[in-house]
């Protein structure tokens, strides 16, 4: 039975501001009980994008469940643990999961464009960018790009994976720098408690993650799926880093999408708090991945945080790996905590030698001077 819920004036303004929308919808809202693709809600999922699409706006959909469609082909009753196997069904589920959005896509003459991401893709900015124009080629076809981890190669061993599709559809809603990432998953949103607990409620409205908010996740993972609230949460803050919102809501729950663009009070939607990240700062911040650190004092950690400042070589205090100039670095307290990452001006080596100096003792050390700042200010990503 569908439920009706309260229009939001709030919730209406951001679909109004949203042109480009990104949906992730996760294994256990497109399969059924027994682990098979369940065709009627996939079929239900692709006209409720229609409808959005056919409002002018650019829809991008993340999609898990080529594990469980790659089960249910070759009829496994549980998810194989050797990663080899794994690996194959996620080959064998990527084809018939692609199959059955461009079924039923077919009738409004819509193809899907399929793309399989690591997340080398994402690290390295130049396929970054790559990705980037693909996605908004894909889009100016008038198809529906349909995204996912590209299990069949992606492995923990490599580091290269995701973690979950939470992720996977942050990166993206940041990299086509979309206004609206909706999760659509098995639970009904961020509650303040328990969501076992009758006492317990969802929270309709977040306005700022903080440590309170991080208190309220409760994660209950299963063998179909990856990710939990705390991924969805880490989502949301990249999301809103960016100036994006995110909603969470219940696939399940009958027009769910319908209901969000009409406005409706279902789920929680995360709103942006503070000044937004560029999108070279967002890469920096989430997509990257550092090739060592620095550790800084505390008037490092104040002027990059509080004032807007480069990190100047007087600031540092350890250098640790080995890197070159123009590598992605992390940028870390005293403890060890790191708070940004950022691209630096000089090597590794090179840092050793003038870690501790004033900028302008940086030509006696090195015999030349290319930069004052260790990193500058603009190629800085608060975390």
């Amino acid at each position: 039975m569908s439920i009706e819920y309260p229009v939001s004036p709030l919730r209406q303004e951001i679909i109004v501001a949203s042109k480009t929308i990104v949906v992730k919808v996760g294994s256990r809202c497109l399969t059924d009980a027994n682990r098979h693709l369940d065709h009627g809600q996939i079929k239900n999922l692709v006209d409720q994008l229609y409808e959005i699409i056919q409002t002018g706006r650019r829809v991008i959909l993340v999609s898990s469940g080529a594990v469980a469609a790659g089960m249910d082909r070759l009829m496994l009753t549980s998810r194989p643990k050797d990663l080899g196997r794994l690996q194959a069904v996620a080959a064998v589920g990527q084809s018939a999961l692609i199959e059955a959005y461009n079924r039923y896509l077919a009738p409004y003459n819509i193809p899907a464009a399929q793309a399989l991401l690591t997340n080398d893709d994402m690290k390295n900015r130049t396929r970054y960018l790559n990705m980037r124009n693909t996605l908004n080629a894909a889009l100016d076809f008038q198809t529906l790009p349909i995204i996912n981890e590209n299990d069949t190669i992606s492995v923990d061993e490599l580091k290269t994976t995701f973690g979950d599709n939470d992720n996977l559809a942050a990166l993206v809603a940041n990299l086509v720098q979309a206004e609206l990432l909706i999760l659509l998953s098995d639970i009904d949103g961020l509650y303040n408690g328990d969501p076992s607990d009758p006492n317990s409620h969802v929270i309709q409205t977040v306005t700022g993650i903080e440590d309170n908010v991080q208190g309220m996740v409760h994660d209950h993972l299963n063998s179909v799926s990856k990710g939990g609230m705390s991924s969805k949460i880490r989502a949301a803050q990249q999301v809103n880093s960016a100036g994006g919102c995110l909603i969470i809501a219940k696939g399940r729950e009958p027009d769910v999408l319908r209901k969000i663009f009409a406005g409706e009070e279902i789920g929680t939607v995360f709103l942006p708090h503070g000044e937004a990240h560029t999108s070279r700062q967002n890469w920096l911040g989430f997509a990257s991945e550092p090739l060592g650190s620095v550790y800084v004092d505390s008037g490092a950690v104040k002027a990059l945080q509080t004032q807007g400042r480069s990190l100047l070589p007087k600031g540092i205090k350890r250098v640790y790996g080995h890197f070159e100039k123009g590598d992605v670095i992390s940028i870390c307290n005293a403890n060890g905590e790191e708070f940004a990452r950022g691209l630096s001006n000089y090597s590794s080596d090179d840092i050793q030698r003038i870690r501790g100096l004033h900028s302008d003792e940086i030509e006696d050390a090195l015999g030349r001077a290319p930069y004052e700042e260790v990193v500058h200010r603009d190629n800085i990503a608060l975390r």
